[in-house]
């Protein structure tokens, strides 16, 4: 399509696929558009505003603050922002009418003709140009997502980068007019073999000041035996860092004495980018498509985010943010480009080559985080484009090049990233899991937050199903239907339906219905067949919630790619059986790994030795915080282990059309067979 084509729903689609509504033809028009504010009412929140006309719904919500749904980031293929444009009651609204862009080709894939008349329209792509009310149905409004990242209980040896160091010095005199900070760094040379130290500028200015009103017995904060980072009055009882790990929808921190080790708080919050984009290619494409403000929108929101937890956990820990002297921070490799300001660009674009692979250490002051301003951020390294930060802190976390089983890891989050081996070679890779296990291109999917099914289990003779929603305890066979009120299926829950949907012979091993099984559950509409978990009358979205042969589809689109991702590093190493596989991440933790294997996530192994160790990344970036040592370690392991890019092996194309089926076409899984026959 040529650049300035008029065909509805392909004008200003820039390379890559991303799609906006057609502007009117007329250049007079446009240009009075630009100039215009236009008013917009969302409900039932209420919320209403002035934005540019010609923006759309979704930009019109972001812009306002307001929850809508946009798991792919505004890019037209989940079909989870739909909302109404409201044609009645507008009068009472202060408004007079509306008028939109045509209805696009992208949308008729989602929006039925009934929906169609009743005013439904992708709020991504349906652009206003008049004063507008604009109604978010239940299942498009964005809700407050689950975070699961708890901290383990890990064993740490403790040797902080920030040490304290208490120290009484004598004034200077006419026959000793030795300079102040002079006079310290002696002190420190001799009560703690310190040498050539350097001071932060800050801490320089009131050097002075502090040596005299403490009556010259202080506490130097040092950093790794070379940067005095500030000068407290007396002995310092104790002194604080945060590990952080952001995650491409979630973001954790740990709050930690860097005396003791102890965690004093730990907060959690989902990433504020997921406004421009649920995955780390929406987030790129925002930056590249907005290349004036873009960067700087995606940055201050991370940044923004990670201030209001900083202030959570040090106020729930009672303890000063100016007396967190040190960060150390983990995050796949768009997230680290993005929180240092670096345009992620290039990790868009073939090769996927990042700005840089080593360790970081900056000052707090220079990235806007409101902690002490000498405070020291080390970032961890990173692997390669798609394989970053996180990675290396599952690795030192978890520590397979120092043992001698095959094991295999798995982070599962938006991307899904794979280790393998042992104390001999170490493998990475990477591969997209998160669309369908995030819940985009399901009809109900959604995100882990209140009303997702996240447990289902099926009768294999009755075909009966129970479920369990997130914020209720019970399973659904055991409340009444109001007390349900499930929203859609969160990526734990579609693991589970799909593999009992299997076990229980409603689906083939080619993912395809079975016609002989037959159940009021299952049914078929214009598209095929479906099974219902939830009736409607349980939901709080008034309909039935189910799963179709598309859905299925989609999970074996995202197990096929982890399953031929583990195999060909497997071939690559020359084995043919794990000793152990190690399921990280918050999402990992949730996932039942009998039916993850059912489903052919991962090659066979014994369910004993199948383990799920929650945010590994999280942990590695704890452990970096409390241990100098393993920056070096991480940087170490960072350059040793190799990185395979999947797609450039020939083979791919067919181990991940092959792992398509349940559990496989033809691996075997020995550890499954009484389990499959059940």
């Amino acid at each position: 399509m040529e650049a300035g084509d008029d065909t509805p729903g392909t004008q200003g689609r820039p390379a890559g696929g991303y799609a906006r509504s057609p502007l009117p033809r007329d250049k007079g028009a446009i240009s009075k558009l630009i100039k215009e504010k236009i008013s917009v009412l969302f409900q039932p929140s209420g919320r209403r505003g002035e934005i540019k006309a010609g923006k759309t719904v979704l930009q019109a919500a972001q812009e306002l603050g307001v929850p809508l749904e946009s798991i792919c980031g505004g890019k037209s293929t989940c079909g989870k922002c739909k909302v109404r444009i409201q044609e009645r009651g507008l009068e009472k609204s202060d408004f007079s009418g509306t008028r939109l862009s045509p209805l696009t080709p992208e949308e008729k894939k989602f929006i039925s003709p009934d929906e169609r008349k009743l005013g439904y329209r992708l709020g991504c792509m349906v652009q206003l140009y008049e004063d507008t009310l604009i109604f978010i149905p239940e299942e498009s409004r964005g809700t407050q997502q689950v975070i699961r990242k708890e901290a383990r209980e890990i064993p740490v040896d403790l040797n902080p980068a920030i040490k304290a160091h208490y120290v009484e010095l004598s004034p200077p005199s006419l026959k000793e007019p030795l300079a102040d900070f002079e006079r310290l760094q002696s002190a420190l040379h001799r009560s703690y073999g310190l040498a050539d130290l350097s001071i932060d500028w800050p801490a320089l200015l009131v050097l002075p000041q502090r040596l005299r009103s403490e009556e010259w017995k202080v506490t130097a904060m040092v950093w790794m035996d070379r940067e005095i980072l500030d000068v407290l009055p007396g002995k310092v009882e104790d002194y604080y860092g945060i590990a952080v790990d952001i995650g491409t929808t979630t973001v954790a921190v740990y709050l930690c004495s860097l005396r003791s080790g102890q965690i004093l708080s730990s907060g959690s919050l989902m990433n504020p980018q997921v406004a421009y984009g649920e995955d780390v290619m929406a987030r790129i494409t925002y930056a590249m498509v907005n290349p004036q403000e873009g960067l700087t929108r995606l940055r201050e929101a991370i940044i923004d985010g990670l201030n209001t937890l900083i202030r959570n956990t040090s106020e729930a820990a009672r303890v000063s943010p100016q007396s967190i002297l040190e960060m150390t921070v983990v995050g796949n490799t768009a997230m680290h480009h993005i929180f240092l300001g670096i345009d992620p660009q290039s990790l868009g674009i073939s090769p996927f080559a990042p700005a840089l692979h080593r360790s970081q250490n900056l000052k707090a002051r220079d990235l806007g985080l409101k902690v002490h301003p000498s405070a020291n951020v080390h970032i961890l390294p990173i692997e390669a484009g798609f394989v970053g930060a996180d990675n290396v802190g599952v690795l030192i976390s978890e520590t397979p090049y120092q043992k001698g089983e095959m094991s295999l890891i798995i982070d599962i989050g938006t991307n899904g990233e794979l280790v393998l081996g042992n104390n001999r070679r170490l493998l990475s890779s990477s591969c997209a899991t998160g669309p369908a296990l995030e819940g985009a291109h399901l009809r109900f999917g959604m995100r882990a937050a209140p009303g997702a099914i996240e447990r289902v289990r099926i009768h294999p003779e009755t075909l009966e199903a129970r479920y369990k929603v997130i914020g209720q305890e019970k399973w659904s066979d055991e409340c009444l239907p109001e007390e349900l009120q499930s929203r859609g299926i969160c990526g734990s829950g579609i693991i589970e339906v799909v593999a009992e949907m299997f076990r229980a012979g409603i689906l083939e091993k080619s993912g395809r219905f079975d016609g002989k099984r037959s159940s009021p559950r299952l049914r078929r509409n214009e598209k095929g067949q479906e099974f219902v978990i939830a009736w409607a009358g349980e939901t709080a979205i008034g309909q039935d919630i189910t799963i179709s042969l598309s859905d299925v589809r989609a999970v074996q689109l995202a197990k096929g790619a982890l399953y031929s991702g583990a195999r060909i590093m497997m071939k690559k190493l020359g084995v043919n059986r794990l000793d152990r596989v190690v399921l990280a991440g918050g999402f990992g933790s949730y996932v039942d790994p009998e039916r993850a294997m059912i489903l052919g996530m991962f090659p066979d192994c014994d369910l004993e030795e199948v383990v799920s160790v929650g945010n590994a990344a999280g942990d590695g970036a704890r452990i970096a915080l409390l241990n100098r040592g393993k920056r070096e370690e991480a940087d170490r392991v960072a350059r040793e282990v190799e990185y395979i890019e999947l797609t450039a092996y020939p083979e791919f194309a067919m181990e991940f059309a092959e792992a398509m089926l349940f559990p496989h076409m033809k691996d075997p899984f020995p550890h499954l067979e009484g389990i499959l026959k059940k």
